[in-house]
C-alpha cells in the first residue's frame, strides 16, 4: 500500500527527454517525417496529442489518403507520392484492401515502434515552448493525460506538423489565417468575401445493415429542420464515411479556438441527417440500418499557415514553375470550399487542376523568423489559394519526408534549416531524397556514391514492344479512348489497332503530345488521320476484328509520351489485351465526378488564371485494359541501362528495364572492369504509382499490384546468393550485407509477376557504405 501525507501542493511527474529532432503532430505528415528522420540516423521524438497516428487518415476521422493522383481523375500519371508514404500505402493495400481505418492505425503505429531511434509520445499535448533566444526554440512542454506525466523535450531542431501550428504559434513564428486579396500574389482564383475566408471542418458517419429493423431516437440536439441544408436531397442510404466530405462547417469561425463549437454543429447535422434517413419515410431501405460510427473529432482542413522564406502561390501551381530547391511535389486540384460549408447554397467545392504536377520548394518548409523550426503538413508557407492544393495528406506527407532529411543534413553540418537552401547543400539533400524514392519534378540528380552508374549492364532479355496480343474482350468507343505510349526521338512508329465496326464508318484518330516535359495533358496536336472501317472487311459478320493502321508522319525531338487518341464513335468497338506492362496505359476521355464537376473538359472562367484542357484518365483495375496493339517499328524504350539513372517511375519514358513477356525468370547484371566493394544494394520495383491506393472506404481489387516483382535473388560474380526475396509486395528491396563483399558483378534474377505481366525494375543502386 502507498500512503501520502497531506501537502500544500504537488507537482506533476516530469520526464525530460533529449533528441536530435522533435516533431509535434503525429498526423500522416508528422508520422512519415519521424520515420524518415529516424532512418536517416536522427534520434527523434514524435509528440502526438491523440491516441493514434494519422490525423485525418486515422480511425478517429477516417478520411482517405490522397495526393497528386487525385482519385485518378486528373492528367497526372504515375503521380502517387514516393518514399515512406508510398511504403505505408502499399502495406495498407496488402493488409487492408477493404479500407478499414483501424487496420491503417496499426500499420502507422507498427512502422513507428519498429524504428529504434524513434520515441513515440501519444496522448501528449504541447502547451509551452521555451526559447534560448528570440529566434530559437530550446524545449517544449507537453502533458499526457493518460499517465499524468509532464514531458519536457529538448532538441536543437523542431518540426511543427500539428495542423494548427501549435508549436509555431507558441514560439512566435509568423503566420496567416484567411484568404489573401487577389492582388497580393496575382491570384485570379482568390475568393471574394461572399465565398468565404477559411475551409471548414468535416465529420463523417458509418451505417450498417444488421438484418432486422432498427429504430432511431435522435438526441435532443439533432438538427430538426433538414431543409436548412440546401442540398439535403443528396443524402441517401448508400453514401457514408468520407464520401460525405461536404458535411462541412466552420469557415466563418476561428477554426482553431472554435473547434469544439464547430464539432457540436457537425454532430447536430449528422444526427439530424440520420434522423431524416431513418424517420422521414423517404428511405424504406434504411429500415435495417443502424448508425454504427460517428466521428468524435472533426477532420480539419485549414487554420494557420506559416510564413517561410518563400510562399507558394496560385501561379506557381498552375504554371508548374521550376524552383532550384524543389524537394517535393503536389498535384491535387486547387480545391476551395464555401465558408458556410454544408449550409451554403453554393457547390461544396470548386476544383481547378493544373496540367501536371508542380514542384514545392524547400523554402516553404521552415519558419522565416524562428530559425530552428521546420514546417510540415498543411501549415507550410502557402497562400490560401495554393493551400487549396498543398493541404491534402499525400502531399503533406511527401513534404515532411523532405524536412526529415533536411534535418539530418542540419545535424551533419551543424547548420540551421535556412542554410540547407544553399546550392551545394540543396544538391546533397535532393540526392539523398532521390535515393529514398522522392520524386521532384524537373530536378536532375546525379548520385556520386551510386556505383551502379559506373557499371556495364546486360540482361537476359529486353522487351521491344511490337505487340500487345488480342484478348477476349472489347470496349465500346462510347467516349474518346487512347493509348499512352513512350517513344524515342525521331519518327513516331505506326500503330495498328484491332477494331470491330458494326456498320461502315470513319474512325478518326489523333496523335497528341504535351507541351511541357513530364506532363500528360494532350495540349499539342501532332497529327490526324481517318480510317474507313467497313464490316465487309470482316467477312460481313460485323463481329470479327480487323487491324487498322494509324500512321502519323510526325517526328519528335526527344523521348516522350504520345497519346494515340480515337474519337468517340458508337459504331466501333476496340479489342483489348490482357497484357499489362510498366509505363503503358489506356485512357478514356471522361470526367471523374469526384474531382471534376464540369465534365470531361476543364472550362474555367477566363479571368481566374487557370487553363482550359481535356481530361484523359485511366480506368481502375480490373478494368482499364490496354488496346490490342501492334507497333512498327517496335518501341525500344525498356533497356537495361534504365536501372542506372533517372526517376523510380515513368516520367518522359518508362524509366524501367522490362523483360520479355515470355521470359519467366529474367535477370539483369551489373558488371565492372575492376572489383568493387559493396555493403548495400537498393532495388526499386514497380508499385504502380498511377494507382491512388486510397486508404479508407474505397475497396481495391488486389492486395499486390500486378507489376510488382514478388520473387528475386541477388548473386555475386561467383554465383553466391547474397540475398533472396520472397512474397514481396513492396516498392523497395533494401539489402544490407552483413559484411562488405568484393565482386566484379551483381546479378538480379526475378520471377515474372504474372503470365500477362513482364518483370520490371526501375533502379538498382549500389553503395560501398
Amino acid at each position: 500500500m502507498f500512503k501520502s501525507d497531506a501537502a500544500p501542493q504537488r507537482d506533476l511527474k516530469t520526464q525530460t527527454m533529449s533528441a536530435d529532432l522533435a516533431i509535434v503532430g503525429g498526423g500522416l505528415a508528422g508520422t512519415c517525417g519521424a520515420i524518415a528522420a529516424a532512418r536517416a540516423g536522427l534520434d527523434v521524438v514524435l509528440i502526438q496529442d491523440r491516441p493514434v497516428l494519422g490525423g485525418n487518415a486515422s480511425s478517429e476521422v477516417r478520411l482517405w489518403v490522397l495526393g497528386a493522383t487525385s482519385h485518378m481523375g486528373n492528367n497526372n500519371r504515375w503521380a502517387r507520392e514516393g518514399g515512406v508514404v508510398d511504403e505505408l500505402l502499399v502495406e495498407n493495400l496488402y493488409r487492408n484492401p477493404e479500407g478499414n481505418g483501424v487496420i491503417f492505425d496499426t500499420i502507422l503505429l507498427e512502422k513507428c515502434v519498429e524504428e529504434p531511434r524513434l520515441t513515440l509520445l501519444l496522448n501528449t499535448a504541447i502547451f509551452e515552448a521555451s526559447k534560448s533566444d528570440p529566434a530559437t526554440i530550446a524545449s517544449v512542454l507537453g502533458f499526457c493525460s493518460q499517465n499524468s506525466t509532464l514531458y519536457e523535450v529538448r532538441a536543437p531542431l523542431f518540426c511543427d506538423a500539428s495542423g494548427d501550428g501549435v508549436l509555431g504559434f507558441l514560439a512566435g513564428a509568423a503566420f496567416r489565417m484567411g484568404a489573401e486579396a487577389a492582388a497580393e500574389f496575382g491570384e485570379g482564383f482568390a475568393p471574394d468575401e461572399g465565398y468565404g475566408e477559411l475551409l471548414g471542418h468535416s465529420m463523417y458517419f458509418y451505417s450498417k445493415d444488421v438484418g432486422h429493423p432498427v429504430a432511431f431516437v435522435p438526441p435532443s440536439y439533432a438538427l430538426r429542420d433538414i431543409t436548412k441544408i440546401p442540398c439535403f436531397r443528396s443524402f441517401n442510404t448508400q453514401e457514408f464515411g468520407c464520401r460525405l466530405w461536404w458535411i462541412e462547417y466552420g469557415g466563418r469561425l476561428d477554426t482553431v479556438h472554435d473547434t469544439e463549437a464547430i464539432k457540436w454543429e457537425l454532430w447536430k447535422v449528422i444526427y439530424g441527417v440520420w434522423d431524416h434517413i431513418k424517420n422521414s419515410g423517404e428511405f424504406p431501405d434504411a429500415e435495417n440500418l443502424t448508425l454504427e460510427w460517428v466521428g468524435q473529432v472533426p477532420g480539419k482542413r485549414e487554420s494557420r499557415r506559416f510564413e517561410g522564406d518563400y510562399m507558394i502561390t496560385q501561379p506557381d501551381v498552375i504554371e508548374q514553375r521550376v524552383f532550384p530547391d524543389t524537394v517535393s511535389f503536389g498535384g491535387w486540384a486547387i480545391d476551395l470550399h464555401p465558408a458556410d460549408g454544408v449550409f451554403s447554397e453554393k457547390p461544396g467545392c470548386t476544383q481547378w487542376h493544373s496540367k501536371g504536377v508542380y514542384g514545392i520548394p524547400y523554402r516553404c518548409m521552415y519558419s522565416r523568423n524562428v530559425r530552428n523550426l521546420f514546417l510540415a503538413g498543411r501549415i507550410i508557407s502557402a497562400s490560401h489559394v495554393a493551400f487549396g492544393s498543398t493541404r491534402v495528406m499525400g502531399t503533406c506527407a511527401h513534404g515532411a519526408q523532405a524536412v526529415a532529411l533536411a534535418a539530418a543534413l542540419c545535424r551533419e553540418d551543424d547548420c540551421l534549416p535556412a542554410e540547407v537552401a544553399e546550392p551545394s547543400r540543396m544538391a546533397r539533400l535532393q540526392c539523398r531524397l532521390h535515393r529514398t524514392g522522392q520524386f521532384m519534378p524537373s530536378v536532375e540528380v546525379t548520385d556520386p556514391d551510386d556505383l551502379s552508374a559506373r557499371a556495364k549492364v546486360a540482361a537476359s532479355s529486353t522487351l521491344r514492344l511490337t505487340q500487345l496480343s488480342p484478348g477476349r474482350h472489347t470496349v465500346p468507343l462510347d467516349h474518346g479512348r487512347a493509348m499512352l505510349l513512350p517513344v524515342t526521338s525521331g519518327q513516331v512508329p505506326a500503330v495498328s489497332l484491332a477494331v470491330i465496326a458494326h456498320r461502315p464508318t470513319d474512325l478518326v484518330a489523333e496523335l497528341y503530345g504535351s507541351r511541357k516535359p513530364g506532363n500528360f495533358t494532350p495540349d499539342v496536336l501532332l497529327g490526324t488521320t481517318t480510317i474507313d472501317c467497313d464490316p465487309a472487311d470482316q467477312d460481313g459478320s460485323g463481329s470479327d476484328p480487323t487491324w487498322v493502321t494509324l500512321a502519323f508522319p510526325v517526328e519528335v525531338d526527344r523521348p516522350r509520351y504520345v497519346m494515340v487518341c480515337l474519337r468517340a464513335n458508337p459504331d466501333v468497338e476496340i479489342v483489348t489485351s490482357e497484357q499489362r506492362l510498366t509505363g503503358v496505359l489506356s485512357l478514356i476521355h471522361k470526367a471523374n465526378d469526384a474531382v471534376s464537376k464540369g465534365g470531361a473538359e476543364q472550362t474555367p472562367p477566363e479571368d481566374i488564371g487557370v487553363e482550359r484542357f481535356p481530361f484523359w484518365i485511366p480506368e481502375r483495375r480490373p478494368g482499364g485494359h490496354n488496346f490490342a496493339t501492334r507497333v512498327e517499328p517496335g518501341l525500344a524504350v525498356f533497356g537495361p541501362e534504365q536501372v542506372q539513372s533517372g526517376d523510380d517511375r515513368p516520367v518522359n519514358g518508362p524509366n524501367a528495364w522490362v523483360a520479355d513477356f515470355d521470359d519467366a525468370e529474367p535477370w539483369i547484371e551489373l558488371s565492372w572492369d575492376t572489383p568493387q566493394t559493396l555493403s548495400s544494394v537498393r532495388v526499386a520495383f514497380d508499385p504502380d504509382y498511377d494507382h491512388p491506393m486510397e486508404s479508407a472506404l474505397l475497396g481495391h481489387p488486389e492486395r499486390v499490384v500486378p507489376f510488382c516483382v514478388r520473387e528475386a535473388r541477388l548473386t555475386d560474380d561467383a554465383g553466391q546468393v547474397l540475398a533472396e526475396l520472397h512474397d514481396n509486395h513492396q516498392t523497395y528491396w533494401d539489402i544490407k550485407l552483413a559484411h562488405p563483399i568484393t565482386t566484379r558483378s551483381l546479378r538480379l534474377t526475378c520471377q515474372r509477376p504474372g503470365d500477362h505481366v513482364p518483370a520490371a525494375v526501375f533502379r538498382i543502386r549500389c553503395f560501398a557504405e
